[in-house]
């Protein structure tokens, strides 16, 4: 059984991706008698994170990393944090918290220690020369960092997990998989398809390594072919992320008439209700939420053959892989599905099932807490 002085620390770069991918966690935790901690830079859900009992510890997570003082202030500051802190255990979610965190975990002694890789970034698909040198310096990083008294590194899909144990950042003995975030089955229903002209919807921070480049092109394609079907783009540019597209290329894209761009939006289960298609052209991901949500609804998802993508749908079954960087092929099976209700419905009905099986908050959750209770018991 946990304790209920175990102090466990969420480290996730902003409130906003806590709330939205790892609240039913932290909630379980709370549960379960862990005394709640969540380590974030400031940002608009910070006040949502304490009003539900959790304690929260402000960390300045850089968004762009590009400026090595700062990322240093973020080293330190985590590293006080946790000499302060104490606690039992600590969950790093994404790059920089993992690789941080693991260090100040590393030289603070933490007890035990939970990595959650959720994808490994552009740094490991960039190619020019200062891609090169960072992705060097992140490897040795990644060596620091997992080198813990008591540590375990969650892969959301195998290509990222081989990536790095080639590498060798850690031990095969300290690998977990779990596939993706979770998604609650309640909060996104499967609702019948909606009649009239079949609605291909994409939900993504608009960063141009997700392919939105790629869609923005597909539509344009269709468009030509005269091809019935409304082609929307859920989400905003990223300002600060260095692959953000510009608000000069928003704007452009706006006044085409190919593509209907939103902008963010909160409710994307309601977004997919009134979609046939979901897609999403990504370069690489960790395993991309969007589609689990996507499988929850029960709708079709047309996305690229790369890490995570693919780990996130069943090929020709609830959905379709096409090639990276390929608007042409894009739009090829766009336009098969657009046409072919039956097909949409039945690969749709496949989505669900595999969400029910798979995805399932209440699976996710237990497969972590697990994990913790491993590693606390050890």
């Amino acid at each position: 059984m946990i304790k209920e002085t175990q102090r466990i620390l969420f480290v996730v770069n902003a409130s906003e991706f806590f709330l939205s991918h790892r609240l039913p966690l932290a909630l379980a935790t709370q549960k379960a008698g862990f005394d709640v901690h969540v380590a974030t830079a400031e940002g608009p859900e910070v006040k949502s994170i304490q009003s539900l009992g959790f304690t929260h510890h402000l960390v300045p997570f850089a968004r762009s990393g590009q400026n090595p003082l700062n990322e240093l202030k973020t080293l330190i500051s985590l590293i006080k944090l946790f000499k302060a802190l104490k606690p039992s255990l600590v969950h790093l979610i994404t790059i920089k918290p993992v690789l941080y965190g693991g260090i100040a975990a590393r030289v603070i002694g933490i007890e035990a220690v939970v990595s959650a890789v959720s994808g490994l970034g552009t740094v490991f698909i960039a190619e020019t020369i200062i891609a090169r040198l960072r992705r060097w310096l992140v490897i040795l990083m990644y060596r620091f960092a997992f080198n813990q008294k008591r540590l375990s590194v969650i892969f959301q899909n195998p290509d990222d997990r081989d990536v790095l144990l080639s590498l060798k950042t850690l031990k095969a003995y300290q690998v977990r998989m779990i596939r993706g975030s979770g998604v609650d089955l309640l909060d996104y229903p499967f609702v019948p398809a909606p009649e009239g002209v079949p609605v291909v919807a994409m939900a993504a921070r608009l960063l141009k390594d997700k392919g939105v480049i790629e869609f923005i092109e597909a539509a344009k394609i269709l468009n030509d072919r005269n091809v019935l079907v409304d082609m929307r783009l859920i989400g905003s540019p990223d300002i600060g992320n260095p692959t953000s597209v510009t608000q000069t290329e928003f704007d452009q894209w706006a006044a085409s008439g190919y593509v209907q761009l939103l902008g963010y939006q909160k409710n994307i289960a309601k977004h997919y209700s009134e979609a046939n298609i979901i897609c999403l052209p990504s370069y690489r991901e960790g395993l991309p939420k969007s589609l689990v949500e996507a499988a929850a609804c029960g709708r079709p998802v047309v996305t690229t053959d790369v890490p995570g993508c693919r780990d996130a749908i069943i090929p020709g079954k609830t959905g379709y892989l096409v090639p990276v960087k390929n608007a042409v092929a894009l739009a090829d099976v766009i336009e098969t599905l657009v046409q072919d209700a039956g097909l949409r419905k039945s690969m749709g009905e496949a989505g669900r099932t595999l969400a029910e099986e798979v995805f399932a908050i209440e699976k996710i959750v237990d497969q972590h807490m697990v994990i913790y209770r491993d590693l606390l018991e050890t």
